[in-house]
């Protein structure tokens, strides 16, 4: 009963505190928050490059996807200090606000990732490095904490060592040569939930969480384009794991990405309850064991198309932050043969634009892309364990690389892209939900642009 009086009582405190964030009453759902994943092209990115057409941003996330695909292969633990990701692709940024009184942070969210880290003051980057937007002071804020080197959440990542003081630092080396490092530190995060307007506030919520552990950054080098990353992976240390450590929310989370081609659409991010994939026609399939904890993967038994069906076991990392699909090329050569067999004549093949994209057609104006995408058969994924199909729409298998000009967005497996991934844009118009706590993950097919618009209100 005490216990139950001290938990209610902390409750009480944090929606008060919360209060005064906005200047009016807050209220905290019961079911999970949301907040709003936002494409680095969008136009509330601080990395939206207005000079580029439509077309130039897929060519550069082709490109980006071969640099991602690389370093998830060159990932390992080796010497302690190697990191999953490299410092400069990256795909959907989230907003966080950091300590008491908050410091708002926009930073990556990364699926392949399990730190969560952050550019703190005093700042000691290396020379021409680029002052960061945003830095987090922490003399200036009033719950910030020093995490201890002999603590679980110090020994729970790698690459950590003790200052003079017992303080847990750490080093994060990337694939790119890049480094961050500093003390591991403790912060309560506030999450402001979607959907937006703050009526009264009873529409715009705060979701406040005290003691998340996180990498309080002095020192960068290297080619970092972002102040922050938060880990969405799947290690203890992720913020996924935390919000399952600190809060009733379980470790879940989900996403549900709005197409390339949907312009001025937010995409949404889920937590605790707002997971929950229950839209008709989804399919779960288990988590297996990955080479790298953060990692999702799952085990990919076979490719159909029609009535052809292609069978090669592989594991696949379900990944975010890769545009595009690599799949072994004991899967891609047939899928090729079948697609064009299928999509038939009617529009002229071209070369591609860029590599790794192969498979590529004319397809003209808008009214002929619209037939394109009719004549392109579904293909349909057939995962291991529970036997589940996720069916890609033509919107998740080929993209507009050039004006008119469409090409299969899957890529085969090669010596420097050795690793099987299923990319975003196959993931495009699905509702994709990670449960850790049962060890599964979930796809579903889902108008993205309308579910972030008819998220629940807190009221």
């Amino acid at each position: 009963m005490a216990t139950a009086t001290t938990c209610r009582s902390l409750l009480l405190a944090v929606v008060v505190l919360i209060s005064q964030l906005c200047g009016c009453t807050a209220y905290v759902g019961v079911d999970g928050f949301s907040v709003e994943f936002i494409h680095r092209d969008s136009v509330k990115s601080p990395y939206h490059d207005p000079a580029l057409t439509a077309h130039d941003r897929v060519l550069a996330a082709v490109r980006r996807s071969t640099v991602r695909a690389a370093a998830l292969a060159r990932s390992n633990h080796g010497d302690g200090a190697v990191s999953e990701v490299v410092s400069r692709p990256f795909e959907y940024l989230m907003a966080v606000n950091v300590g008491t009184p908050p410091t708002r942070m926009l930073a990556i969210a990364d699926t392949g990732s399990d730190l969560v880290w952050f550019e703190c003051e005093p700042r000691a980057a290396a020379a021409g490095a680029a002052r960061p937007s945003a830095i987090f002071n922490p003399s200036s804020s009033s719950t910030f904490g020093h995490v201890g080197c002999n603590s679980g959440a110090c020994h729970a990542l790698y690459g950590t060592s003790c200052d003079a003081s017992s303080n847990c630092q750490y080093l994060r080396s990337y694939g790119d040569g890049s480094k961050t490092s500093g003390l591991l530190s403790t912060e309560t995060f506030t999450f402001e939930s979607i959907p937006g307007g703050c009526s009264g506030c009873r529409s715009h919520p705060y979701v406040l969480v005290p003691n998340v552990s996180f990498g309080c950054s002095t020192s960068t080098n290297g080619t970092f384009v972002v102040d922050a990353m938060v880990g969405l992976g799947a290690g203890n240390s992720s913020l996924v794991g935390q919000l399952g450590a600190h809060t009733s929310l379980g470790r879940r989370f989900s996403y549900c990405l709005v197409p390339y081609t949907v312009k001025n659409a937010s995409s949404a991010l889920n937590f605790g309850d707002r997971a929950a994939v229950t839209e008709p026609g989804a399919a779960t399939t288990a988590l297996v064991r990955s080479e790298f904890e953060a990692y999702y993967t799952v085990e990919l038994e076979s490719v159909r198309i029609g009535n052809a069906s292609f069978e090669h076991l592989s594991r696949v990392i379900v990944d975010s932050g890769t545009p595009l699909t690599f799949l072994d090329k004991a899967l891609v050569d047939p899928m090729v043969q079948e697609l064009t067999r299928r999509i038939g004549t009617g529009f002229p093949k071209v070369p591609s634009p860029q590599e790794p994209l192969q498979l590529c057609y004319d397809v003209g104006g808008p009214a002929r892309r619209y037939s394109f995408s009719k004549s392109v058969p579904d293909v349909t994924l057939y995962l291991a364990v529970f036997g589940e199909a996720v069916t890609l729409k033509a919107e998740n298998t080929f993209v507009e690389a050039q004006e008119g000009i469409m090409c299969l967005a899957v890529a085969p497996v090669t010596e420097k892209h050795p690793r099987s991934i299923l990319g975003n844009l196959a993931q495009q118009n699905m509702h994709v939900g990670y449960n850790l706590d049962k060890g599964t993950v979930t796809f579903a097919p889902a108008d993205c642009a309308s579910s972030y618009n008819s998220l629940p209100v807190h009221g």
